[in-house]
């Protein structure tokens, strides 16, 4: 007998956001059915590689995967993304495997989402809403609650209309996960928008603080380096690494969100500042890309990217693609990078030496057994040096104003006493070169 369109509905992956982040507790783990597409030029293994990936995030979200169905097409159809007589052998595989949801690697529309749960008879969602279900539970400070938040709710509005009944139901699986003070699912798009802005408003509040910040990390004149990468990548375990700084390490996708800075000593004896950010993956909903742009300018406004790539994965090159396509869409592209090739310890040596040697000047290093980090940190210096200019300066006994200048500005190499004034041997950036130039040598011989 077949089960009216949302009756399967128990909370799960269906709906995504609410106010707050106090999720519900599931207890029991959904059973999910994975549904992709080949479109070219995209071919069968790389929609095979996409539905691995969406298995790990279904696994991480807390559901269990029990079987996929894969589709050739020419495009998406508009109507249900797979064609009807695919969906209806999705029917088919969902009913013989009593799955609760089917969950699709490509973004649906509204429309699409709302015709594929009549013709399923059960909740049928897409990779963003697993990914915001994720973030949902993983996010423990006050800004990346509000930022995930935020992107659950513009996912959510233009999902409300045509839902009914179905919004007032409580659950506790992936994508129902509700905030503290909310008792019910019926939020009606008004209260959503409200709570949009109010959100959006905080979080540029923070947006504000961060420029000051910014601005006050740039007038210090200490260098910036962000780490960057796929999630699950090893980029918390190579901060960690590098500064002790106790930042939360697991082997799942997403386990930490929030940027966390630390200041790292170069074996030049230069000081910089290096800052974990939040992982990437193929497709990234774009509505993380928005609520999270105040956490990714790090990577825009960083002096240099230490791009870590897991060796040992399945798809390393791909990885590394993904991840500067989302640096491209934060205006991080031009930033210098240093490709980092991580997990070399896991790696056969002979995959890992090739990719070496298609990436001229990366490194490798295993962040796990601290097997290459000198070798790392040798390369961040050398490639922070060569963003800067060595300068001789000659400045008058008597401005000692200048002189103190010079060693907040840059790194002062020696200081010789002359005739006319002591002779300075500094390496500047360019700004600090610019405002230091009246006071050229060569100016004055």
């Amino acid at each position: 007998m077949t089960e009216p369109h949302g009756s399967r509905h128990r909370g799960g992956f269906g709906d995504v956001g609410g106010e707050g982040t106090a999720f519900i507790e599931r207890t029991f783990r959904e059973k999910i059915v994975l549904a992709g597409v080949t479109i070219p030029p995209e071919s069968d293994e790389q929609t095979e590689a996409g539905l691995d990936e969406l298995e790990q995030l279904v696994d991480t979200a807390g559901a269990d995967v029990v079987d996929r169905v894969v589709q050739r097409r020419r495009a998406p159809d508009p109507a249900t993304y797979v064609g009807k007589g695919k969906a209806g052998e999705l029917r088919e595989t969902a009913e013989a495997t009593d799955c609760d949801t089917v969950v699709f690697d490509d973004e649906l529309s509204p429309a699409q989402q709302f015709n594929l749960e009549k013709l399923l008879g059960r909740t049928a969602i897409d990779r963003t809403a697993v990914i915001l279900d994720i973030f949902g539970q993983n996010a423990s400070s006050q800004e990346g609650k509000a930022q995930v938040e935020l992107a659950q709710l513009r996912y959510r509005l233009p999902r409300l209309r045509g839902k009914g009944k179905g919004l007032s139901q409580q659950g506790g699986g992936i994508g129902t996960r509700q905030g503290g003070g909310e008792t019910k699912l019926e939020v009606d798009r008004r209260r959503i928008v409200r709570r949009i802005h109010k959100l959006e408003a905080d979080l540029q509040g923070i947006d504000r603080h961060r420029e000051t910040q910014r601005k006050q990390r740039r007038r210090s004149r200490v260098q910036h380096v962000a780490i960057v990468g796929y999630t699950n990548a090893g980029k918390s375990t190579l901060l960690n690494r590098l500064t002790a700084a106790g930042v939360l390490v697991e082997d799942r996708l997403f386990a930490t969100l929030d940027a966390t800075t630390r200041r790292l000593q170069l074996p030049g004896g230069e000081a910089v500042l290096v800052t974990d950010t939040v992982g990437f993956v193929r497709k990234l909903p774009h509505q993380l890309v928005e609520a999270f742009k105040g956490t990714l300018q790090v990577a825009a406004d960083a002096d240099l990217l230490v791009h870590v790539v897991d060796a040992a994965s399945g798809d390393p090159q791909g990885q590394l693609d993904a991840v500067r396509d989302v640096l491209v869409e934060i205006g991080a592209s031009d930033v210098p990078e240093l490709v980092c090739l991580n997990k070399i310890d896991a790696a056969p040596a002979g995959e890992w030496k090739r990719l070496l040697d298609r990436h001229p000047g990366s490194v490798a290093i295993s962040a796990h057994t601290g097997e290459g980090v000198d070798g790392l940190l040798e390369a961040i210096g050398d490639r922070l040096r060569t963003l800067t200019e060595v300068v001789e300066l000659l400045v008058p006994y008597e401005r000692g104003d200048v002189l103190a200048e010079v060693h907040r500005e840059g790194e002062v190499l020696s200081e010789t006493a002359g005739d006319d004034g002591m002779r300075v041997r500094a390496r500047l950036d360019e700004a600090g070169a610019a405002r230091l130039r009246a006071w050229a040598a060569v100016a004055h011989e």
